[in-house]
């Protein structure tokens, strides 16, 4: 039964249904469901609150479900729409021995936007080093604003846009809704489900075990390999880190990071470094995937391919794994192989263009479509794992930026005013003794009467433990 207080809209109840729906689970335990709020709580003209809260209350409602199939009781399921849109800028809110933690270089030359020769305006995304470099020697100017300002307005849209996916960079030029979905990409996504579910191959069930008590959780017997980076990917394995699986992080040290971002999502995991480049330590991450449940990674499609993990590779030998795929534009079309960001999503779908004003595209104020990604690539994993202990068998969950780009604008635009307001998060924030040091942070700000989620492991730098289960 779902349960709605009388000021969450009929939109919530389709979002949460809808969402439901797209798990293609057979009949599910009756759970009670509450959503409270609405939005607007950012200064956005999307339903970002409430659709994060919807995407959460999903992956609460399966994570009862696999308590129940474990023995557990039946338990109630709450999301506030304000803790749900406070976690879409969750790196805002932390705190270091009581100083507001370093947030990411927002006014870097090289992610700002830019009038081009036919007078588009054109997002550049070159933050770290070797995107940067890039990007400048596809420009042929210096690292300064008014050098890369001049040189863009050198370059067609189209042009522009061409020559950085040619050479594997990163920019596109600020779309419509209406011209994205005239793309040939936009068409393919349009047609695509919201997150999918692929059976790759039969088996045998895999029932969840582990015990069932007031100190358990219902993945506890759960292993997660979390090969991703930045947000989205990070965000999924922090989330079923959350409903109590076992979480491995793995990066190579030669990769750039932000540390706002990685105290934000390493909440409950362990952390290593494995250079895939060395054969041992690929050989280390293929040994670590053999007795893992889930392999999740978040690389351009084909990336992972060639050093041989990608899903066919890792389901032959291993059957029973559930593969999660997460990328900018899609897993297929002529966009799927290009690299992308949060912020690439927003201006190709139409977001920037509609968040706008007077010409002007502007971006949201939160990282929404890494966020829900992150959300939906776990609730995904969730039903995945519910299908693999009911009839067996292997599986690949895909989800793209762009299409939870499009999703967020076919829940229509907030019609009610924006009140600035300082949000109400001191019920979801914690504090602990972390790698970074004495960390507050927002905590899981889903509420479960029987398996409240929790993070047991404080979040620590990349690389801080050994690569080995424990």
């Amino acid at each position: 039964m779902l349960i709605f207080k009388r000021e969450v809209m009929m939109r919530k109840i389709n979002q949460l249904e809808e969402l439901l729906t797209g798990c293609g689970l057979p009949q599910l335990c009756t759970q009670s469901v509450s959503i409270k709020g609405q939005d607007p709580q950012l200064d956005s003209r999307f339903f970002l609150g409430e659709s994060a809260a919807a995407v959460l209350a999903a992956c609460a409602r399966l994570s009862a479900q696999i308590w129940h199939m474990k023995g557990g009781s039946e338990q109630d399921i709450e999301v506030n729409v304000t803790g749900a849109a406070a976690s879409l800028v969750g790196f805002f809110w932390q705190k270091i021995n009581g100083e507001a933690a370093p947030l990411f270089d927002m006014h870097n030359p090289l992610i700002q936007m830019y009038r081009t020769a036919d007078q588009r305006w054109f997002h550049l995304h070159g933050y770290f080093p070797k995107l940067a470099e890039g990007t400048l020697a596809v420009l042929n100017c210096e690292k300064r604003k008014e050098s890369i300002e001049a040189a863009v307005k050198g370059w067609k849209a189209q042009e522009l846009e061409d020559a950085l996916a040619e050479a594997g960079l990163c920019g596109a030029f600020i779309r419509s809704q209406e011209e994205w979905l005239n793309t040939e990409q936009g068409r393919i996504l349009s047609k695509t489900p919201l997150f999918e579910i692929i059976k790759i191959s039969d088996g045998e069930p895999i029932p969840f075990t582990g015990a069932c008590n007031v100190n358990d959780r219902p993945l506890n017997a759960v292993k997660v390999l979390d090969v991703t980076r930045v947000l989205a990917g990070p965000t999924c394995a922090r989330t079923l880190a959350g409903f109590g699986a076992k979480v491995l992080k793995i990066t190579s040290p030669e990769l750039p990071s932000v540390d706002s971002f990685v105290m934000d999502t390493g909440h409950g995991k362990r952390s290593t470094h494995l250079n895939l480049d060395i054969p041992e330590q690929a050989q280390k991450l293929r040994e670590l995937a053999a007795d893992a449940d889930v392999f999740s990674q978040g690389y351009r499609s084909g990336s992972l391919s060639k050093r041989g993990f990608s899903a066919a590779d890792l389901t032959e030998k291993h059957k029973g794994l559930v593969y999660v795929s997460i990328n900018c534009y899609g897993h297929r079309g002529p966009w799927a192989g290009r690299p992308g960001w949060e912020q690439l999503a927003q201006s190709v779908t139409g977001i920037a263009d509609t968040q706008g004003k007077d010409g002007l595209p502007a971006l949201q104020p939160a990282a929404a479509c890494d966020y829900i990604s992150g959300y939906l690539a776990a609730l995904g994993t969730l039903a995945a794992l519910i299908r693999r202990a009911v009839e067996g068998g292997s599986y690949e969950v895909r989800v793209s930026l762009s299409r939870s780009a499009m999703w967020l604008q076919e829940q229509g635009l907030v019609t009610t005013a924006y009140t600035p307001a300082v949000p109400d998060i001191a019920p979801y924030m914690q504090c602990c003794e972390s790698g970074f040091g004495r960390l507050d942070y927002l905590g899981p700000v889903v509420k479960m009467s029987v398996t409240q989620p929790r993070w047991l492991q404080p979040t620590f730098p990349l690389g801080s433990h050994p690569a080995a289960w424990w």
